[in-house]
């Protein structure tokens, strides 16, 4: 097991009692994109700047310097992240790459946790792909066999974690982002309740959440409590948890009501291997005292998915600074047009009913289940370079292997629900295959007492890909 492996918490400990050195750990990242390059995670690097920031934090430790509770560990930023000092062009040929004049609220806690930030992962194009491919940076492949896709829209992000470039990577998550990557790599991917990482401003009406993509369960919740949050800037920030996120790992806790939906609330054909995922994380979570009933909950209706997807997500992609447009995906240009044919009031219904909608979905937790387990996505990880090809043939057509991904994780973004995929199977052809744990509105500590129950039982924190050991 490399270091990289080691958990974030760990190895923010190792530094500060000299075991190791963040110089050193920086040093082992640059060693490890190298290695690594085929699988294209990290498209834009910053080593010198990487390694005078180690250097300053080892510095500011040998002086008894309070550096934050991860100083020294490097992470890499997504690519669709705004940082100071670093492009940002969202994975576009049509976007310039000249440094942004700000940062996200998420990179300044990050920073102020101690973090190095190390690099950019890449993301398919403004980020409404569940692939991670774009023709400004290529195809990111796969540790556990290059032939496929890590997922998306955090794939870059996946495969750092995965590969054991870093021990952890900064992600997003619009329709599933980060759960799928994590799915798709066996990692774990938590997507926070809305409002829980603040942001400046709210995308696709405050369906996009920031988080992190990790191993560890320690990390998951560690990192958590240093990005949440209010912010002075912020619209608005979920309720303060009761106490830290860390605190949940391992804590004891009631049995719960967990209520298990197999069958895609899209409609779409589920995996076998998705189902066995998701029917071995209920089994487990039964043989520790939970209640697991099959369930079929009320979810969003065709109008209110449709709305998202064609009217709120095209808005939101014709609003993006574009400096050449013409030069952005063809999937991409086609979404932008279709902005344009509708009016103002068309969005305005759309948004209202998604809310609408929301207040009666949401209700059901606590009422009729405590949890909801359901597989992270109807299908195992797709070939790579298929599902964008495919977008870009015929955007328009059925896209059948996209929207079987996303068939179980966009509601969650919709409804603002907490949601994590764990990496709990492994199909037969030797791919990760995740089951996803849904929790009640701002439920993210009971989602991570419960996840962290089974993580040593599924052993995933000592399981990598070959060559990645």
């Amino acid at each position: 097991m490399t270091l990289m492996h080691r958990s974030a918490v760990s190895l923010a400990a190792a530094i500060r009692e000299g075991e190791v050195s963040s110089v050193e750990l920086v040093t082992e990242a640059i060693r490890a994109t190298d290695a690594a390059q085929e699988l294209n995670a990290i498209i834009w690097r910053n080593d010198l700047d990487a390694l005078a920031r180690a250097r300053e934090v080892d510095d500011a430790i040998a002086r008894g310097d309070d550096v934050g509770p991860f100083a020294g560990v490097p992470i890499p930023i997504k690519e669709l992240t705004m940082v100071a000092g670093q492009p940002a062009t969202l994975g576009s040929l049509g976007i310039s790459d000249a440094p942004r004049e700000h940062s996200e609220i998420i990179v300044e806690r990050l920073v102020d946790a101690g973090f190095v930030l190390f690099g950019r992962s890449n993301s398919p194009e403004a980020g409404p792909m569940s692939v991670t491919e774009n023709q400004r940076f290529g195809i990111t492949r796969n540790p556990w066999n290059p032939d496929f896709s890590p997922a998306g829209s955090s794939g870059g992000a996946a495969v750092a974690v995965a590969a054991g470039i870093t021990p952890v990577a900064q992600a997003t998550d619009g329709g599933g982002s980060i759960r799928m990557p994590a799915s798709a790599t066996g990692l774990l991917g938590l997507k926070p309740a809305r409002g829980r990482v603040p942001s400046y401003v709210p995308t696709w009406e405050h369906s996009i959440i920031d988080g992190v993509i990790t191993r560890h369960m320690i990390d998951t919740a560690a990192i958590l409590d240093v990005i949440a949050g209010t912010h002075s800037s912020a619209p608005y920030t979920a309720p303060e948890p009761e106490r830290p996120f860390a605190d949940e790992v391992g804590a004891a806790g009631p049995a719960r009501r967990i209520g298990l939906m197999l069958e895609s609330p899209t409609g779409h054909a589920v995996d076998p291997e998705c189902v066995v995922a998701a029917e071995k994380l209920a089994a487990q979570l039964e043989k520790l005292g939970h209640r697991v009933e099959t369930v079929n909950p009320t979810l969003f209706s065709f109008e209110a998915i449709t709305g998202f997807l064609d009217i709120i997500i095209n808005s939101w992609l014709w609003a993006n600074p574009y400096d050449n447009p013409e030069l952005a995906e063809k999937y991409i240009r086609e979404r932008r047009h279709k902005a344009t044919e509708f009016h103002a009031g068309q969005y305005a219904i759309a948004a209202a009913r998604l809310y609408a909608e929301s207040a009666s979905i949401t209700v059901q937790w606590g009422r009729d289940f405590d949890l909801l387990l359901t597989p992270t996505m109807a299908t195992t990880p797709p070939l790579a370079g298929t599902v964008l090809d495919e977008a870009n043939r015929d955007f328009s057509g059925p896209r059948v292997t996209e929207n079987q991904m996303v068939a179980f994780t966009a509601f969650c973004n919709i409804a603002g629900l907490p949601a994590i995929s764990l990496p709990v199977h492994t199909s037969q052809l030797g791919l990760p295959v995740g089951a996803q744990l849904i929790g009640r509105p701002f439920g993210e500590a009971e989602l991570i007492r419960v996840a962290s129950s089974v993580e040593e039982y599924f052993g995933w924190t000592t399981r990598f890909p070959d060559g990645f050991q």
